[in-house]
């Protein structure tokens, strides 16, 4: 196993220093899921909702979390972002509704940090939109899917 690389030889928190790594095309792929009641998953699905278009906010919602992450997230490094999307799919089988993003940079360090936080914010919006119908929503499986780039090399994650 790797070991922390957010941490000094003192064991402290601290902000890696990547001046010294090559500009590489890096990309990141995430999800998250957000299971809801019967009720509320035919009111997003047939637009229903007071707040308005779930699905259309929480997805700009979640385009602009990735591009704050360096904002949110303490450590992480303020990189150029080439491309955010984040897709919803509703899924009747399971009630939810299936968040993926994607993210894209050539820089120095990795772009994972941002396809999660666009995920985990979309699906934040997701629920803050509907918490008056439900406050029983659960998000869910917030998880890196892929990533390519940087010297760790490609991941995929095993299903």
């Amino acid at each position: 196993m790797n070991k922390l690389t957010h941490l000094n030889k003192d064991g402290q928190a601290n902000m890696v220093d990547v001046s010294g790594k090559d500009i590489t095309l890096r990309t990141a792929e995430a999800f998250a899921e957000v299971s809801v009641s019967d009720e509320l998953f035919y009111k997003i699905r047939n637009n229903e909702l007071e707040k308005g278009d779930v699905l259309s906010t929480a997805k700009i919602a979640g385009i602009q979390g990735g591009k704050k992450t360096s904002e949110l997230i303490p450590l992480c490094h303020n990189i150029f972002i080439s491309k955010i999307d984040v897709r919803l799919e509703l899924n009747e089988e399971k009630n939810s509704v299936e968040i993926y993003s994607f993210a894209k940079t050539n820089s120095v360090t990795g772009i994972e940090m941002e396809a999660l936080t666009a995920a985990a914010i979309t699906a934040l919006t997701v629920y803050d939109m509907c918490k008056a119908v439900d406050k029983s929503i659960v998000i869910k499986e917030v998880k890196l899917i892929s990533k390519t780039g940087g010297k760790s090399g490609n991941y995929t994650i095993d299903n």
